[in-house]
């Protein structure tokens, strides 16, 4: 399995997917982690967002592969809280360990 080019476009068949992401820029105590979690929720992803101590943020976020591309679009888009200079992430396949997205 792993990289697959044939992925559907409208999230249907199972193609889930777990998003592991390092935001790093100016994304500490600005509300970022709440915004992320309000987009994940939005797009019906499960997950985490946390501070790391380095100043950066943790994204992991599990759902539909276009869903999941859609939060890591957002996470680039400049839309966000804060200011991010870079998204530092990889996808794999879904754990399914999470219910629902929490913020820590």
């Amino acid at each position: 399995m792993g990289r697959h080019a044939g992925i559907p476009k409208d999230g249907s068949a199972g193609g889930a997917v777990r998003l592991d992401a390092r935001v790093l820029g100016i994304v500490q105590g600005v509300g970022f982690r709440y915004w992320t979690m309000a987009k994940a929720e939005e797009l019906g992803l499960s997950g985490e967002v946390a501070n790391l101590d380095d100043g950066s943020v943790s994204v992991v976020a599990e759902g539909p592969e276009p869903k999941v591309g859609q939060l890591l679009e957002w996470l680039n888009s400049g839309s966000t809280p804060g200011r991010v200079e870079r998204v530092d992430g990889s996808t794999s396949p879904a754990e399914g360990g999470f219910r629902g997205f929490r913020a820590y």
